[in-house]
């Protein structure tokens, strides 16, 4: 999965994000520009500086311009999404309650390559040593776990999420579950029967990508926020995870809304990218609060393409990956969007099963994690850590 999301942060001098007083202000807001990305004209994605609470502050700050948003933001940020002509973007940039300005861009699934047939990846999470058929794991499987895969969508009607999947919502016009693939592939590798890590978790669809795997940030945006809404809810007693398979360039607004999500108690794990590229220059991967998968293949061999970095928290499982695809077929799938759904499955798992929830089940990740098997790192500071699920025969 890839997304085509490249963000230069203009002037971003410290004094553009602090916080100043609530009266005229001296300069316009900053403005956070893609640099290399698919930008979308006219299309941008406000922060305010107030968080939480209702919407008359925004409210207030659209009616003084004039224009209808796309989507509003209130539970992870203070915001809105909008179409806005030059004059409109210069006089929001003036207003004294927006932080920053920052330009919408597009989003796309981080596949790698594709063909059919196999399953060694979850087998490898509950071994310590590669080329092992059996995966072993405890019965919880991650029951009273909700994971919420935020993607292309989920075809949550195939027998092998056994009633257990739900399409949440979709964020894109006309498209109302998952028509590329690649959601319900990821989907099948957190909890499916067959193919999943934790096999009796709760799987929520929530589309913001179209059925090219692609779509603009304020869509991943808006997705994020619902999921906050499950939070504490009852419906989750064992807690949250979230999957993003998608990445894109270093974005300033993603990272800290996925924070603000992890913040909530809930565990957020990303994919890397497949750039062979040092995970700062990548969004959400870059944000330390988030639980960065890498990718292996079956020799326990770093791919050509994966990223890297010392911001990668675990590898897994990341290549010639099979899962359920839309149609209700076995489907082969390589990228870091593959490595990513192995260790939210085994948070949903380690939730289940230890009681804990949010950031810390990525420490605990980490802790139970096979260290220095993994070959083919091009960064000495990149982690050797994979992913184990703890099985004491391991």
């Amino acid at each position: 999965m890839k997304l085509s999301i490249l963000l230069s942060l203009l002037p971003l001098q410290a004094a553009g994000l602090a916080a100043t007083p609530l009266t005229k202000r001296t300069e316009p807001a900053p403005l956070l520009v893609p640099r290399g990305a698919q930008v979308i004209p006219n299309k941008y994605i406000v922060k305010l500086r107030s968080g939480g609470g209702d919407f008359s502050i925004a409210d207030d700050v659209l009616a003084s311009v004039g224009v209808e948003p796309n989507h509003r933001y209130d539970r992870l940020i203070k915001g809105f999404s909008a179409t806005l002509s030059a004059e409109e973007l210069a006089s929001l940039r003036d207003h004294p309650e927006v932080e920053f300005i920052e330009q919408d861009s597009m989003a796309r699934i981080a596949d790698f390559v594709s063909q059919a047939n196999a399953t060694w990846g979850i087998a490898r999470l509950s071994h310590r040593k590669p080329h092992i058929s059996e995966y072993n794991y405890d019965s919880s499987a991650g029951e009273g776990t909700c994971a919420f895969v935020v993607d292309t969508g989920v075809k949550a009607d195939l027998a092998e999420f056994e009633g257990r999947a739900k399409m949440l919502k979709s964020f894109v016009d006309g498209q109302p579950d998952d028509g590329h693939g690649h959601g319900t592939h990821v989907s099948g590798t957190i909890g499916s029967k067959t193919y999943g890590v934790a096999k009796k978790t709760k799987i929520y669809g929530v589309k913001v990508l179209d059925n090219e795997g692609s779509g603009p940030w304020s869509n991943v945006i808006a997705g994020l926020e619902l999921i906050k809404k499950y939070v504490g809810c009852g419906k989750c007693p064992k807690g949250l995870v979230v999957n993003m398979s998608l990445t894109g360039y270093y974005s300033e607004t993603i990272n800290q809304v996925t924070k603000a999500l992890v913040d909530a108690g809930v565990f957020v794990g990303v994919a890397a990218g497949n750039w062979n590229d040092n995970v700062a220059n990548w969004s959400p991967a870059s944000e330390p609060s988030v639980c960065t998968v890498a990718a292996s293949d079956e020799d326990d061999k770093m791919p050509i393409w994966s990223n890297w970095g010392p911001l990668v928290d675990v590898l897994a499982p990341g290549v010639n990956i099979t899962s359920t695809w839309r149609d209700g077929s076995a489907y082969l799938d390589s990228g870091t969007s593959m490595a990513s759904p192995h260790i939210v499955g085994l948070a949903a798992y380690i939730g289940a099963l230890e009681g804990i929830k949010g950031g810390v089940i990525c420490d605990r990740i980490k802790e139970l994690a096979t260290k220095d098997v993994v070959t083919g790192l091009r960064n000495t500071n990149t982690p050797n850590l994979l992913g184990f699920n703890g099985n004491p025969s391991g």
